[in-house]
């Protein structure tokens, strides 16, 4: 065996973020992120997503498959350049002028609970077979992604018990702004070219079928309800059988080919399956 990385093939992880739902479970966690006012202003007042959405969803796709299918020097590499970003950067709080370090630990426990809490909702409501059991071992593997940006693991969530409890807590702090309305409007039209007018029509089925996975009170605080829940889940299972179609070969080498170079260290039997689910 090669070097497995930070996850390796006996995890969960590795084969949930595998799933083609993860188009959408990426972009419904950035329109739950964008409801505490402090962490999307910092991504507002630093972040070129306006002028740059595609590179802006690429890249945060490829942090995710190299911290789950990179080496252990690709994944430390990365890491190194993301903490290295959130110290050199700052923002500052729209209500009370205070500044905003990137490197908040509370901001960025945020951005993490909100990714991986999206990330396990999203890819089970689409028919992955999480167990209640697999589904709390997901979230205790995550702390080491949360690790990487600098999160001390034992204060990170590691069960649903814990990541709900994690929610209450931190919802009164919630809530809909300016800024988070800038992202949900570019969320579901993220293309302002004219030129592009037609892949913003492309895209916008994605964008409300991301929004309709949100939890109920996040929708609330949006202030948007959203497609109805059946038309959710149907649009949703479909995206995920229409996914699963392709073949693996084509599929994982798009957009950045981490999981064929992880096989290529690991063996076959790497290959993200439904049927090497860790047993628990």
């Amino acid at each position: 065996m090669g070097d497995p990385g930070l996850f390796g093939p006996s995890t969960v992880t590795w084969h949930l973020h595998a799933d083609p739902t993860m188009w959408i479970a990426g972009i419904t966690s950035l329109f739950l992120q964008s409801l505490h006012p402090r962490a999307v202003a910092a991504v507002v007042q630093n972040s070129r997503f306006q002028q740059d959405p595609v590179g802006r969803l690429l890249r945060t796709s490829r942090f995710v498959a190299v911290s789950t299918y990179g080496t252990t020097e690709e994944v430390e590499s990365a890491a190194a350049k993301v903490r290295k970003v959130h110290r050199t950067l700052c923002a500052h709080d729209r209500r009370s002028g205070e500044p905003i370090r990137l490197d908040d630990p509370e901001l960025l426990l945020w951005v993490h609970c909100a990714e991986v809490a999206s990330f396990a909702s999203v890819v089970r409501n689409a028919g992955f077979p999480l167990s209640d059991e697999a589904h709390d071992r997901y979230f205790d593997e995550q702390r080491r992604s949360a690790a990487l940006v600098g999160i001390d693991p034992d204060r990170v969530p590691g069960s649903r018990r814990e990541m709900t409890e994690y929610f209450q807590r931190v919802r009164p702090e919630l809530a809909r702004t300016g800024d988070s309305e800038l992202v949900v409007r570019f969320l579901h039209r993220p293309f302002r070219d004219w030129r592009l007018q037609p892949v913003n029509l492309a895209y916008q089925p994605l964008g409300r079928l991301a929004y309709a996975q949100l939890p109920g009170w996040a929708r609330t605080l949006h202030g948007r309800s959203g497609l109805p829940q059946p038309v959710a889940e149907a649009g949703l299972r479909g995206f995920r059988c229409f996914g699963r179609a392709v073949p693996d070969r084509v599929r994982y080498r798009w957009p950045s080919g981490y999981v064929p170079r992880a096989v290529e260290r690991l063996g076959m039997q790497a290959y993200p399956s439904l049927t090497r689910l860790p047993a628990l």
